[in-house]
Order: structure tokens, then sequence, then C-alpha cells
């Protein structure tokens, strides 16, 4: 049974990078939410309604999969818009292959300073695995926009809930975040 470890949290705060640390001591697999979003933007502009149904379908299609898989665990990243209704019922459907099937699913929120973003927007990993942040003064107006849209840290969503941990991660590594994730949520270790 493969188990679901969503990294989220708003842009350039590292989800991807911590997912990564994660997966380099889980064995699980990273499913960053670029991975979607770049090949469709080949063809359409973002968030038209084929962008939309081609990012939706695909990523659904990976992990319905995924979930009836054997690894050991997936890592999936996402910007979640917590004003955006739409937004929870996306994350609800992602879950939702894995936890019919019994698996686990945790929620690994991040936060950072908006200037500690603005500065990991151009790092060098980032900039590898997401050409469309290559424009770096577009991504930069871009993160500065969704900040003004949208809220991007939960407030109460979370509440009680023991699948979730919140790390501000402003001055942390990602190995001290993945560290402290895997201590929190007792994931598995590879030797």
């Amino acid at each position: 049974m493969t188990d679901l470890l969503f990294v989220i949290g708003p842009p350039a705060v590292g989800k991807m990078t911590v997912g990564e640390a994660i997966a380099a001591r889980t064995g699980y697999r990273v499913f960053h939410n670029h991975l979607t979003i770049e090949p469709v933007l080949r063809f359409f502009d973002f968030g038209t309604p084929p962008f939309h149904r081609l990012v939706e379908g695909f990523r659904t299609s990976v992990l319905e999969e995924v979930a009836a898989g054997d690894l050991p665990g997936l890592v999936f990243t996402y910007v979640w818009a917590f004003d955006h209704p739409g937004d929870a019922e996306a994350v609800a459907g992602y879950a939702e292959p894995f936890i019919r099937r019994g698996a686990q699913v945790r929620y690994l929120e991040l936060e950072a300073t908006q200037a500690a973003r603005l500065d990991r927007n151009g790092g060098a990993d980032r900039l590898a695995a997401k050409p469309s942040k290559r424009d770096l003064d577009r991504s930069r107006d871009l993160l500065l926009q969704a900040d003004s849209d949208y809220k991007l840290n939960s407030t109460t969503e979370f509440d009680g809930r023991e699948d979730y941990l919140r790390v501000d991660n402003t001055t942390l590594s990602p190995r001290e975040v993945a560290d402290i994730t895997i201590k929190h949520f007792g994931l598995p270790v590879c030797s």
C-alpha cells in the first residue's frame, strides 16, 4: 500500500526540495506539481480551460495508478489557496484513491518569509525543474501577486489533526525539515 504525503505551501517555499530530501531518506517518490504544469504550458496558457483539464487529468491518472501500486510512499507538492474552495476539493480528490485503499494520507505545510521565498525563487534546482520560472522578473511578479490574492498558508483548517505538521523553514535546511517530518509522522527510513 502506498502512503501519500502532501507538501503544501506558497510558491518558492521549498516544497520540491524538502520533498526530495524526504524521498532520499524514505524511498518515497516525488511528484512535484510542475511535472504536470510544464508539459502542458507548451500547448496552452496557464489557467485556460484546456490547461486545467490536462493538468488535472494527468495528476489524477498518475495519483490513481500510484495509489494502486506498491511504492512505499509518494510526496505530492501543491500550492493550496485556502480561500479558494476549489483547491480543497482538488486536494480531497487527489487523496481519495489513497484513502479508498486504506493508505495513510498526511500533510506537511511549509511556511517561510516572503523575503526567503523571493530569494529561493531563483534557486538553481527550482529553475532546472521548472522552466516556466526562468523568467525571474515574471516569476517574482507572479509570486508577489499570489501572495496578495490568496491565503497560501492555513490558519485553523488543520486544528487538532494528527495527520498534519506545519514547519517554518525560513532558516531550516531541507534535510532538517525532512528529519522533523520523518520523526513527527514516524515515516520509514531506508537503510
